[in-house]
């Protein structure tokens, strides 16, 4: 008799699906590659997208336009570079995901659910970051000594994502990310699939979140819209939360993140 539960779904063939998910975030990362090089990679510089044409024209027209439109703008950008470099990270979900809604005839729209729960997550996490940056940047524009030394917000950023590597926050949620059968099979009921996809996605988005919002926030220090660092620290995430050695990367880590804080302190200082 064929089994149907959770745990035998899981066990089964994963058919075409990881071949096509890869070739699919090959072509976004070329993508955005060929975007930068565009006459439209401006685009990708979020902290300018109330200066550029029409989008300029917008924020002085709308009322309050200046702060909820690039509010919205980056939000969406947020979502945009988490999608390229988050996906190769979610992939042990989503594979798991397809496998045990294999059966259902509603799968797609299951599916479509649980990434949309997982970028709703990242894009509350996006305007949270756009409005500590708007602070930071009001902050720095009162300030004539910050005006001046503003290497310090970026020493600050990376001396608070190194200390959070060795957190006992950072590992538990980095615990449940990298065990995506688990968080299924302990989530999954299938009584009201809808509301429990998107619960999935924003549940483990949460989490993904939690382990990797201090990585992410080095797109501060290193510009939000520079795709060689987007890459590489999508790579550093996706080996830390995928391969069976990840979790032993979190503290060395650590400790090269405050080595850089470190390095930029002292070459500010002894200048």
């Amino acid at each position: 008799m064929k089994a149907f539960s959770p745990i035998a779904q899981l066990s089964a063939r994963r058919g075409p699906f990881v071949p096509l998910m890869a070739g699919l975030i090959v072509l976004l990362w070329l993508a955005l590659l060929l975007w930068q090089a565009s006459p439209y990679g401006r685009y990708l510089d979020h902290g300018r997208l109330d200066q550029i044409g029409i989008i300029g024209a917008l924020c002085a027209a709308l009322p309050a336009g200046e702060i909820v439109l690039p509010a919205l703008l980056y939000a969406g950008g947020w979502v945009l570079m988490t999608a390229a470099m988050m996906l190769p990270t979610t992939l042990p979900l989503i594979d798991g995901f397809v496998r045990l809604t294999a059966g259902r005839p509603d799968r797609r729209r299951l599916v479509g659910l649980l990434v949309v729960g997982y970028l709703v997550i990242w894009g509350v996490f996006g305007l949270a970051a756009h409005g500590l940056g708007w602070v930071l940047y009001l902050a720095v524009e009162q300030s004539a000594w910050l005006t001046f030394n503003a290497w310090v917000l970026g020493a600050g950023v990376l001396i608070a994502a190194g200390l959070f590597q060795f957190t006992d926050l950072k590992y538990h949620c980095l615990d449940r990310c990298r065990s995506p059968v688990g968080f299924l099979v302990e989530h999954w009921r299938g009584r009201s699939p809808s509301a429990e996809a998107l619960r999935l996605g924003i549940g483990h988005g949460a989490f993904c979140v939690g382990c990797c919002w201090a990585l992410m926030s080095l797109m501060f220090v290193v510009g939000t819209g520079n795709l060689a660092w987007m890459l590489a620290l999508g790579a550093v995430m996706a080996v830390e939360k995928n391969m069976t050695w990840g979790r032993r990367l979190s503290a060395p880590l650590g400790v090269v993140l405050l080595a850089w804080a470190g390095v930029l302190a002292w070459t500010h200082l002894a200048a």
